[in-house]
């Protein structure tokens, strides 16, 4: 059975305490990765025993990710590449309506497939389709600013 978004657990909404220890531990977990370590752990201690568990090092990014939104009082949630998403929240995702997305799916732009009579996007299609239109608008905001140096306009 494939999974939707919706079969994840909720999102994490930082409450103030949260986000001051997140602001703190970010900053460690940036001094310790500075320090370009060749093996990366995390020690988790208890009353009965303290165990480093080792992780690896693209772990410590997505974790030091997740603490710098939370620092600054994001939601925030955790999403496999292989989720699923309904047509509303690949719009939530992306900002945009849900007619928008449907006339995407329509042209061909954004992959989906059928559930039954419910189109369902996977994640990793969706963050594919937002790289390109994201690369893009970049490509067009360079040009836009180096005609507008071209032209003299003060930009």
């Amino acid at each position: 059975m494939n999974e939707t978004l919706l079969d994840r657990p909720d999102t994490i909404i930082p409450n103030p305490e949260e986000t001051r220890i997140a602001e703190e531990s970010s900053r460690h977990l940036a001094a310790i990765k500075a320090k370009k370590r060749t093996a990366v752990g995390i020690r988790i201690e208890t009353e009965e025993r303290a165990e480093t568990v080792p992780i690896p090092e693209s772990v410590l990014r997505m974790l030091m990710d997740i603490l710098v939104h939370m620092a600054k009082g994001n939601a925030v949630t955790l999403v496999p590449s292989h989720a699923e998403l309904t047509t509303q929240q690949a719009a939530d995702i992306l900002n945009v309506s849900r007619p928008f997305v449907i006339q995407l799916i329509e042209t061909k732009q954004l992959p989906h497939h059928m559930v039954g009579t419910h189109r369902r996007i996977r994640f990793s299609d969706l963050m594919d389709y937002k790289r390109r239109v994201d690369a893009d608008r970049l490509k067009t905001l360079e040009e836009l600013a180096k005609q507008a140096q071209e032209l003299n306009m003060g930009y």
